[in-house]
């Protein structure tokens, strides 16, 4: 782990983000890119009379001096090496240029909740990243305090064995110190078909991952029902569980869909207490 890319548009959802990003920079260890973006004014009759130039400008200076305030509060408390990036357009826009022109590791950006607007404008853009991106994403709750991570859980329904998936996900939590946990999720009833071919395949999988990862921590369970996303926080209350990892394949629309669009269901990404880290496949 060598760069972390942290977003921020100074609220206190991505001061919380920023938080999780220096601590864990402390532990990993890694260096952090802050990066903001905003949307340039645009119109003819503020641009005709000069406006336009001056609003965006004081945009410019304002968020320019934030980024400076904030690299060296980090820098002089934390003492984590920090760069930052402003950028003028779209959030999904500046990402894919911070990523594109420099070896980024792990995005880490807040996400939303408190209200059905919040979590709309908010959710489209973390489901836009996610859905855009080839790194991981880290997504950190509203009201999020940091604590070192103790227990990650991946939910997958994939049996996931690809090396460099598994390797990225054993290496952070190994970074961390923290356990890991892996659940095998089916979104049906105990007694279907798929629910009963993930419960026998599940003993494979764990020698699987036992034969190529031995850590004596590993266990792994079955979640199955409708309602993945209730199942699911339910066992993270249980178990305590510190970070949420999931896989995201562009044949998983419908599952992301459902975790970061309020309008269609709950959305899993709003409503849980602790940050999920987003792997592309």
């Amino acid at each position: 782990m060598k760069t972390i890319l942290a977003l921020t548009d100074f609220s206190e959802c991505a001061n919380n983000a920023v938080n999780f990003a220096v601590q864990s920079a402390k532990i990993l260890p890694a260096e952090i890119i802050l990066l903001h973006a905003f949307n340039v004014q645009s119109d003819l009759y503020t641009e005709y009379v000069g406006l336009e130039k001056e609003f965006n400008n004081s945009l410019h200076d304002d968020a320019s001096k934030k980024l400076l305030d904030i690299k060296t509060s980090i820098e002089e408390t934390e003492q984590v090496t920090v760069s930052t990036k402003l950028f003028k357009g779209t959030v999904k826009d500046a990402v894919e240029e911070a990523v594109g022109v420099t070896d980024v590791d792990l995005i880490v950006m807040g996400a939303m909740g408190a209200s059905w607007l919040k979590e709309k404008l908010w959710g489209s853009t973390t489901a836009s990243i996610i859905g855009s991106t080839d790194v991981p994403v880290m997504a950190v709750p509203h009201g999020y305090e940091w604590k070192k991570p103790e227990k990650m859980l991946l939910a997958t329904n994939h049996f996931e064995k690809e090396p460099d998936i598994l390797n990225y996900i054993f290496e952070m939590a190994d970074l961390y110190m923290a356990r890991l946990q892996v659940t095998v999720f089916t979104g049906e009833s105990e007694k279907t078909a798929s629910s009963l071919a993930h419960f026998r395949n599940i003993p494979k999988y764990e020698k699987l991952l036992q034969r190529h990862y031995p850590e004596d921590t590993l266990t792994i369970s079955h979640l199955y029902g409708p309602e993945f996303e209730e199942t699911l926080q339910k066992y993270i209350k249980e178990k305590e569980i510190d970070i949420l990892v999931m896989i995201t394949y562009q044949e998983d629309e419908g599952i992301w869909s459902r975790l970061f669009h309020p309008s269609k269901t709950k959305s899993m990404s709003y409503h849980t207490s602790i940050p999920l880290l987003a792997i592309p496949a």
